[in-house]
């Protein structure tokens, strides 16, 4: 069993991948080729946002949007300790400081009754991140940007492409929205691969700017910039995999919701995470809370079941982020740093598969 099967993904739409990835050797085009374009302008249709910018990574899309919000030296970007380095790495990228907040217990999502006590004069943006597939309240959380002041909220939706809140998609529930195609997410590229989403035509515009070396027009530079493109061939896969993107969303939704009901059926001794009422999640990863993390995990591989760990160690326990950051205690993030175990995944697991793995949990925590 694969944690995340990918190699049953592309069987499944091997003739429309192969199809895509020929059409870029024939044409030539691989920086900046008309895939680009028609995957933005269908990505964009998708999450309902005016523009979408695509970029090389995920990292690329929140580190692109900070330099386009002209964050910097200074200012404060306040976002959660429980997810992964690239969210606050970018913040410390453009020279501000991360100033952590708190989780919620059930979600592992930015607690948004924390963020009032946390914003100072220096606060420039909120980036909440909407983990393991399911948004952040977002709504709570612009809200209280609006209210303290010119805020930007940067949602990190690397993990939720697909996922709705109040039944809008993620990615455009904020000024600025960013995701991830890395391999492993709900929809991923063969390589590397992000994008930037927003309904302001003057930041869209600085995003595109900045990912070709801050140019507006060829050898023209109007402001700082990075390589940040994605490339060609990784915009033809996406469009081959957008033909079965609302299935895999739905299969993961009903995958979630089966795994929740068969975990509690099952007696084991796990805590799944909470899904909050006008919400969806995709499942970026299934993760359960269990005590002992490191038998279940033990139990789990002599029975055949790889799990990972989303994640190990809040960033404010990070080296490189305890001074950056001025670090206190965060106690949920921590717990559920020592408690969190995530199963296999993935749109094309079976029900044989769930349910043996559920078994095995049970088994492992007994």
């Amino acid at each position: 069993m694969d944690f995340i099967d990918l190699k049953s993904q592309y069987r499944a739409l091997r003739r429309e991948i192969n199809t895509r990835i020929q059409a870029v050797l024939d044409h030539g085009q691989y920086i900046l080729g008309p895939e680009v374009q028609e995957f933005e302008q269908r990505l964009a249709a998708y999450v309902n946002s005016a523009h979408c910018i695509s970029v090389a990574s995920g990292t690329e899309a929140l580190l692109i949007a900070l330099m386009a919000l002209e964050i910097g030296p200074g200012d404060e970007v306040i976002t959660s300790p429980f997810t992964f380095v690239a969210t606050a790495e970018v913040i410390a990228l453009v020279g501000a400081k991360p100033v952590f907040v708190d989780v919620e217990p059930d979600t592992g999502n930015m607690d948004a009754a924390l963020l009032d006590a946390a914003i100072t004069t220096r606060t420039k943006a909120i980036m909440p991140v909407s983990l393991y597939g399911q948004p952040a309240d977002m709504d709570e959380i612009s809200g209280i940007a609006a209210r303290r002041g010119d805020i930007a909220v940067i949602e990190d939706a690397a993990q939720s492409l697909g996922a709705t809140y109040q039944g809008r998609k993620s990615g455009a529930l904020s000024g600025v929205g960013c995701t991830s195609f890395f391999p492993s997410k709900p929809l991923g590229c063969y390589g590397d691969g992000g994008a930037i989403f927003t309904d302001d035509a003057a930041l869209a515009q600085a995003c595109a700017e900045i990912r070709v070396h801050g140019q507006s027009a060829r050898y023209y530079h109007t402001r700082i910039g990075v390589g940040g493109r994605m490339d060609t061939l990784q915009c033809a896969i996406l469009l081959a995999k957008l033909g079965r993107f609302d299935w895999e969303v739905a299969r993961r939704i009903e995958l979630g919701n089966k795994y929740t009901a068969a975990i509690r059926a099952s007696g084991a001794r796990a805590q799944p995470l909470t899904v909050r009422p006008g919400r969806t999640s995709v499942w970026a990863q299934y993760t359960v809370l269990v005590d002992d993390r490191d038998a279940v995990q033990e139990g789990l591989k002599k029975a055949g079941i790889p799990t990972a760990v989303h994640y190990p160690r809040p960033l404010h326990r990070q080296p490189a982020y305890e001074k950056l950051c001025d670090a206190k205690a965060l106690p949920v993030s921590e717990l559920l740093a020592s408690q969190v175990i995530s199963l296999p995944m993935s749109a094309d697991l079976s029900e044989t598969q769930l349910e043996l793995v559920v078994a095995a949990l049970a088994r492992a925590t007994a």
